[in-house]
């Protein structure tokens, strides 16, 4: 999803603009085998059943950024971890995922969100500060990143972008924002769920699950057919959580992000 979704967004020129990536691919009788892309914010995407190191250093090579992050299957993450392209660098961050898949037309929506107790909106102008704090926190509990200014910078041009799209979204309880998601990759038929927070208090109210199934409920009055979600293998509640709407485990994946 991230390499066809960026592709779509960004184009296969590399001018180091969002969703821009360097590609580098393995032919085989003139077929594409193994793909890796360096994106513009440092990650390293991998869809490579084969030669994955040799496909990610192509990449990397030809990119001339830093690595920040491995995502991809679990198999060809773990190998190019170890590989030489990141000798000597340690994982701030590295979690095995369980990728989940959900047809649309089986969504399962809370009892709250359909009774109106809480209602879900895209997020705009008028929010970015909000979403941008809550982005920083997500990463800091997610992903164990410290709260830099760099880092407010960074979630506020990705709340900002995320929300131009139409891909951003929040969870209302008597008309205060509760919890948020977004859909950090989108197709026409199909739409990924990611960055999905909801502020520590107000946790175990079942508000992830309900903005999560408000996002998808949009998606689908828009034609969408399908999406995909990863969430931690030892992510025990938010597992819970997403199996209650449909979601079913289709694969594995993971992710190593590495200090920059």
């Amino acid at each position: 999803m991230f390499l066809r979704s960026n592709l779509r967004a960004g184009g296969i020129e590399d001018r180091g603009q969002p969703y821009q990536a360097r590609y580098a691919g393995l032919f085989r009788d003139g077929q594409l085998a193994a793909v890796a892309a360096h994106c513009w914010n440092g990650s390293l995407v991998l869809q490579a059943p084969v030669a994955a190191e040799r496909v990610a250093a192509s990449a990397v090579d030809a990119s001339g950024r830093r690595v920040r992050w491995v995502v991809g299957p679990a198999a060809q993450v773990e190998s190019v971890v170890g590989s030489p392209l990141l000798a000597g660098r340690i994982p701030l961050k590295s979690s095995r995922e369980e990728l989940l898949r959900l047809d649309l037309g089986r969504l399962e929506a809370p009892p709250a969100l359909i009774s109106g107790r809480v209602r879900c909106r895209r997020g705009g102008e008028g929010d970015y500060e909000r979403l941008a704090e809550w982005r920083v926190a997500y990463e800091e509990e997610a992903f164990g990143r410290r709260a830099t200014e760099a880092i407010a910078r960074e979630a506020r041009a990705e709340v900002e972008r995320l929300s131009k799209a139409g891909s951003i979204f929040l969870l209302e309880s008597t008309s205060a924002p509760v919890a948020m998601c977004a859909f950090n990759a989108r197709l026409p038929d199909t739409v990924q769920i990611g960055g999905v927070f909801t502020p520590r208090p107000l946790r175990a109210r079942g508000y992830g699950r309900a903005v999560t199934a408000g996002a998808l409920l949009a998606a689908r009055e828009e034609g969408v057919a399908s999406a995909i979600l990863f969430t931690g293998i030892a992510n025990a509640p938010a597992l819970r959580a997403y199996r209650s709407l449909g979601f079913e485990r289709v694969g594995d994946y993971a992710l190593a992000l590495f200090e920059t």
